[in-house]
């Protein structure tokens, strides 16, 4: 699908779309869902890099390395608003990968254990996840790279309720529940 020369990054399925970032090439992919088919490509000029993508049923959300997160119209791609991303002790940078549940937006900080869930609106972090653990030492590859396979993936079942975790060359796919607080 994309050229070797490319690292693809976030992706995101827009009706019979699918949409694809990559990290620093500011060049991103619009796919036909049934038969991977390129269809066009766009000039990705939103933010430092591009990172996460997800859909909310009218918006794209963006990230890209930093604590904002930029809406994007759902056509054409392009800006047309952001957030950035705060906690209670201030910036939160490396915001990575993105996934819109029940109206919060989910993201993982790149390089920790740690998933948030995030206000749309507001870019207020709602609640700190800390996922250490949930790849134990004895279940990582003999080459395992503490500082590049780092937890990295999130994916919502919509219709089963279930939320998907994973990381970068991880061995397993976790379903995972966060509880309330």
């Amino acid at each position: 699908m994309v050229d070797p020369k490319v690292f693809a990054e976030g992706i995101s399925i827009i009706g019979n779309k699918i949409i694809q970032l990559t990290w620093v090439q500011k060049i991103g992919y619009v796919y036909d869902k049934d038969t991977f088919k390129l269809l066009n490509t766009f000039t990705n000029n939103v933010g430092a890099e591009g990172w996460g993508l997800c859909f909310d049923g009218n918006k794209l959300y963006m990230d890209d390395s930093t604590n904002r997160i930029w809406f994007l119209d759902k056509d054409t791609y392009r800006a047309t608003g952001y957030i950035d991303v705060y906690d209670d002790k201030g910036p939160v940078n490396q915001i990575n990968e993105l996934e819109y549940i029940d109206g919060k937006l989910y993201a993982n900080v790149w390089q920790t254990n740690n998933i948030i869930v995030i206000d749309p609106k507001t870019g207020t972090v709602l609640q700190k996840v800390d996922m250490s653990g949930l790849l134990p030492d004895s279940q990582r590859p003999a080459n395992f790279d503490e500082n590049n396979d780092v937890l990295n993936g999130i994916a919502w079942d919509a219709q089963g309720k279930r939320l998907f975790v994973t990381g970068k060359k991880w061995p397993h796919l976790y379903q995972v529940k966060f509880l309330k607080k």
